[in-house]
């Protein structure tokens, strides 16, 4: 074999097993990068890539980068089970400022000088000492930061102002195609759909990009920019999605209700209402 087909095939090899090794070592390393994981990241790079180019024997890269992997699984397993063992690893978080006080002697052990917190509380937009409760500088690197109850902003439970809780924002409309699913989950028809698709100026489904619903019934419509430039849909076509809209949701009512009173009420009203619609549907053509 030749040197190039050798350099290949071991590069290939070390890709693999490198990507290998990664994922059984688990998220938890690259997310929370610590100085350790950091050499051991270099570390198993440098075999990988000496495996590739340098006269490494393959069963010698191989286990090589077993050992420093399974090492570093079995610390992080260590951590898991020991608190003691958690705090050696990666250290404990330290208060540097009270009350509107630096705490000198915490600052000094974790080398933190008074220029770099003062900048981490400026990207916070901090910029007077005397306005944070508590700063804690984080096993992370991080400093996180509480005010002081004066200066938080105001909520609307701390206001008294009930609130509506939120769900995520539903996608009903992507690139012309309904999702069904969605439509069907928040209670809403395609006669309804289309008749605020032509609201916003549309005439089918296919010509919108996006459709978003939030918790609020609020729709938000995005249609192809050449869509943009057509005219606004005209009034009697929007009166006929929207009786053909009110038509679905007499039905919809009528099958979700168990009262029987209710459920003829509704039936009756959407059959009078498709006998309007059917008499008024050729006038409402342009």
């Amino acid at each position: 074999m030749n040197k190039i087909a050798e350099v290949t095939l071991e590069s290939i090899f070390a890709f693999i097993a490198l990507f290998v090794l990664a994922r059984l070592m688990g998220k938890r390393q690259i997310a929370q990068l610590s100085f350790f994981d950091y050499v051991t990241g270099i570390t198993l790079g440098s075999i990988a890539a000496s495996l590739s180019l340098d006269e490494v024997k393959l069963i010698q890269a191989l286990i090589s980068l077993i050992i420093w992997s399974g090492s570093t699984m079995f610390l992080s397993w260590l951590e898991l089970k020991s608190y003691k063992i958690r705090v050696l690893m990666d250290g404990t978080a330290v208060v540097v400022v009270q009350n509107g006080e630096i705490l000198e002697r915490n600052l000094k052990k974790v080398k933190l000088t008074i220029d770099e917190m003062m900048q981490f509380l400026r990207d916070k937009n901090i910029f007077k000492l005397s306005d944070v409760e508590f700063a804690i500088f984080e096993n992370s690197g991080h400093l996180t930061v509480l005010k002081k109850s004066e200066l938080q902003p105001l909520t609307p439970k701390d206001a008294g102002i009930p609130v509506v809780s939120e769900h995520a924002p539903k996608l009903l409309i992507i690139d012309g195609h309904v999702m069904e699913q969605s439509l069907q989950d928040i209670g809403y028809s395609k006669e309804w759909l289309i008749g605020e698709v032509m609201k916003q100026g549309g005439v089918d489904f296919r010509d919108v990009f996006l459709a978003q619903i939030d918790s609020n019934g609020n729709l938000y419509v995005d249609l192809y920019r050449d869509k943009l430039k057509q005219p606004q849909i005209k009034q009697k076509a929007l009166l006929a999605a929207l009786l053909k809209k009110i038509q679905a949701d007499f039905e919809s009512f009528a099958l979700q209700t168990e009262n029987r009173s209710a459920k003829a009420s509704y039936t009756e009203m959407r059959e009078q209402l498709n006998k309007l619609v059917q008499t008024m549907l050729p006038y409402l053509k342009d």
